[in-house]
């Protein structure tokens, strides 16, 4: 899949935990444009586990995104945004600035992703919480189209994943 990204781009990372967004990002994206919510949690609280620290870091991270935006740098969301309120900030900032809202969504199967969280060595892994964020997920997508993304890509399997090709597009 080709997915077309204008420089002048939110855009929007949608998935489970282990779904694969933050190895996405890093393979198609600059660091410095890639802003991710277990980096900030770990920038306010030395820890990126801490969800006692996720409203802090939230407000830190749409800060530099709003920095970002306004100076016309590509930013990137790093979270799982699995529930619309959690993207209508990022989609009405987008709006606010004339940036392009781009949705990036990592629809694969519970199983995937529940096998890259057992791996993960630096989180601890909750089988029934990772089925209610995936349940919670399928419940956010019935209507993505109608939130105000201008573009939605949806993929549907590593293999979709892997071959993915992020093309710049000036505006």
């Amino acid at each position: 899949m080709r997915i077309v990204v204008p420089e002048l781009s939110f855009v929007v990372l949608i998935g489970p935990s282990g779904s694969g967004k933050t190895t996405f990002a890093g393979r198609h994206f600059r660091p410095t444009e890639i802003l991710s919510s277990d980096v900030f949690r770990g920038l306010v609280a030395d820890d990126e586990n801490d969800q006692t620290a996720t409203e802090d870091a939230f407000e830190a991270l749409y800060t530099v995104a709003r920095m970002r935006l306004a100076r016309g740098r590509l930013t990137v969301l790093d979270a799982t945004n699995v529930h619309a309120e959690s993207r209508k900030k990022a989609i009405a900032m987008a709006r606010e600035l004339v940036r392009v809202p781009i949705a990036i969504v990592f629809d694969l199967p519970e199983q995937v992703c529940n096998e890259r969280n057992r791996s993960r060595t630096d989180r601890d892994w909750n089988p029934y919480l990772a089925s209610t964020q995936r349940q919670q997920f399928l419940r956010g997508m019935k209507d993505l189209g109608k939130e105000g993304f201008r573009k939605v890509h949806v993929l549907s399997s590593v293999e979709e994943v892997e071959a993915a090709v992020v093309a710049r597009e000036p505006l």
